[in-house]
C-alpha cells in the first residue's frame, strides 16, 4: 500500500512540475506590409486633350473655303 500511495505522490509532483510556469505570450515579429504610394501623372488626360487639339487643327484646316483659283 505504501508504494502505491509513495507512486501516487511522485506522479502528483511530476504532473504539478510539468505544468509548472505561467502562459507566456508568443513572440510574434510583426508582419511589414509594403504599399506602394499611387502616383499623379497627368499622362492620363493630356494625350486626349492633345489628340483633340489636333483633331481641332485638321477640321478647322481642311474646311477652310477659299475661292478656286483657276
Amino acid at each position: 500500500m505504501k508504494k502505491i500511495v509513495l507512486g501516487m505522490a511522485i506522479a502528483a509532483l511530476g504532473a504539478s512540475a510539468a505544468q509548472a510556469g505561467a502562459l507566456v505570450d508568443p513572440i510574434v515579429e510583426p508582419v511589414v506590409i509594403v504599399e506602394e504610394a499611387a502616383t499623379t501623372s497627368s499622362a492620363g488626360i493630356l494625350i486626349p486633350i492633345l489628340l483633340l487639339i489636333l483633331l481641332g487643327v485638321a477640321l478647322t484646316n481642311g474646311s477652310s473655303s477659299s475661292a478656286p483659283i483657276g
